[in-house]
């Protein structure tokens, strides 16, 4: 008796330690902190696989779901909430979230799979009346179903619960881009972000980076955005010796057309005022000579300083870059007036052209944040113009699609500074060259790539 009693509970403290260390338990324990504490998806995730003894497929199966839950949180909630009554303790309703995910989004993953391994988590983590809650929440919505999107009357609610956007951010999308195009944009936003490559002109070019990836196994086409992009299709690019020797780095599309609208020649003196990482900062320095160019970049805090350091390092231009611990509204501390050939603002944002790739973030910035930014960005901007000489320009670009602060930013500086006007930003491919404004705005769904605002200035005297 004694000897079964104990066989069984060695049987249940290995069966608990299976589930513990489980793929779907690892991503519950990612999911709750992103979401209950404000933990970013990218390191939180990160940690979690670094400190597992999981296999490369069941890393990839915590990333799926991990991601999934949050870029369909809002979608998930409408299907979850017609089966609670009250709202549960965060891991569980992460817990449930989770497995209606898998259900609706994860076509090979058997349902019987997904609401096996789920008991098994509740009755591991909770009590057993925690256990018979998802049990039955799980059973009721297998029965039922997922309730159909057409109940939903108010299109803006319908959009923000299909695309997994606030409403706030719809209508300001639609009031800024109308309906059409919003459509697209929530229609886009969800699917998964490629990963993109720059190609390293500083010591290589495309041709060589591309054969040199192929070795190792990664397969790359040349991008329709970008004229030193490349958007991979097989392998893993971070593993590649093309990425550890500096012949590449990972850049997206859009974010290279700032530099690339910079029409550098060789010789110029550029500031990058808001430059970690650096990966615009090493685009500009391998566009210059290493005798005549000169890149200044800037940082407010000393640890991204050494970050770009570091990253110059690595992609073999660090003799035409000088890193700065200063904020770029202080520019005045550092640098005399008509120092600058060119000078890119890449301004601090609300990112909410990152959506794609950062999910979360969609849930935690408000129409504030995006007007209370534009007054820092345009803070930059006043700050750096007099550091311009005259016939220079400056790049201002931003990884958000928020016209408050992109066209709104631009032409409060053009008010304040007759000194400048306002030209065509021009790309290497032309991109939307057909538009009828000066500045260029990449939408998520123009191209596959992350949203992205461009504005050209130039100081005429």
């Amino acid at each position: 008796m004694v000897i079964r009693i104990y066989n069984q509970e060695y049987k249940r403290s290995q069966m608990n330690k299976s589930v513990k260390k489980s793929p779907r338990n690892l991503a519950l324990t990612t999911l709750d902190k992103v979401l209950g504490r404000g933990s970013y998806s990218n390191l939180q995730l990160n940690q979690t696989l670094q400190n597992s003894d999981l296999s490369s497929a069941d890393k990839r199966f915590v990333t799926t779901i991990v991601y999934g839950v949050l870029q369909r949180k809002l979608t998930l909630e409408y299907w979850l909430s017609p089966f609670i009554k009250k709202e549960p303790q965060s891991w569980v309703k992460t817990l449930l979230l989770m497995s209606i995910y898998q259900y609706q989004y994860l076509d090979r993953v058997p349902d019987w799979a997904v609401t096996d391994e789920a008991i098994k988590i509740a009755k591991l983590r909770g009590n057993p009346g925690i256990r018979k809650f998802v049990t039955g929440v799980l059973h009721a919505f297998l029965r039922t179903g997922a309730r159909d999107f057409n109940e939903i009357q108010d299109p803006v609610k319908r959009y923000s619960i299909t695309g997994s956007l606030p409403e706030w951010l719809i209508k300001t999308l639609i009031d800024q881009y109308g309906e059409d195009a919003t459509v697209k944009i929530v229609e886009s936003i969800n699917d998964p972000a490629h990963l993109s490559l720059r190609v390293n002109t500083a010591i290589t070019d495309a041709s060589e980076a591309i054969q040199l990836l192929a070795t190792d196994g990664v397969q790359v086409r040349t991008s329709k955005v970008s004229a030193d992009g490349l958007v991979v299709e097989k392998g893993n690019a971070l593993e590649s010796r093309a990425f550890a020797d500096g012949l590449v780095t990972v850049q997206d599309e859009s974010a290279m057309l700032a530099v690339e609208s910079m029409h550098l020649k060789g010789n110029e003196r550029v500031l990058d005022a808001c430059a970690a990482p650096g990966g615009k900062t090493s685009q500009i320095a391998a566009a210059l000579d290493p005798k005549t160019g000169h890149v200044d970049a800037l940082d407010i805090h000393q640890h991204k300083v050494k970050l770009i350091q570091k990253n110059m390092r690595r992609l073999g231009v660090s003799d035409r870059v000088k890193a700065y611990q200063l904020d770029a509204r202080k520019v005045n501390d550092q640098f005399d007036d008509e120092t600058f050939d060119k000078i890119l603002v890449d301004a601090p944002c609300s990112g909410i052209g990152l959506i794609r790739r950062k999910p979360e973030i969609r849930y935690d910035k408000t129409l504030d944040n995006s007007e209370s930014l534009h007054q820092i960005q345009l803070s930059i901007l006043d700050a750096v113009a007099p550091k311009l000489k005259k016939g220079g320009i400056i790049i201002y670009s931003t990884c958000t699609i928020l016209q408050q602060e992109n066209e709104q930013t631009v032409l409060a500086f053009l008010k304040q500074h007759p000194e400048y006007c306002l030209l065509k930003t021009q790309t290497a491919r032309a991109i939307k060259n057909d538009r009828q404004k000066k500045t260029l705005t990449i939408l998520p769904s123009d191209f596959g790539s992350d949203g992205f605002f461009i504005g050209t200035l130039q100081r005429i005297k």
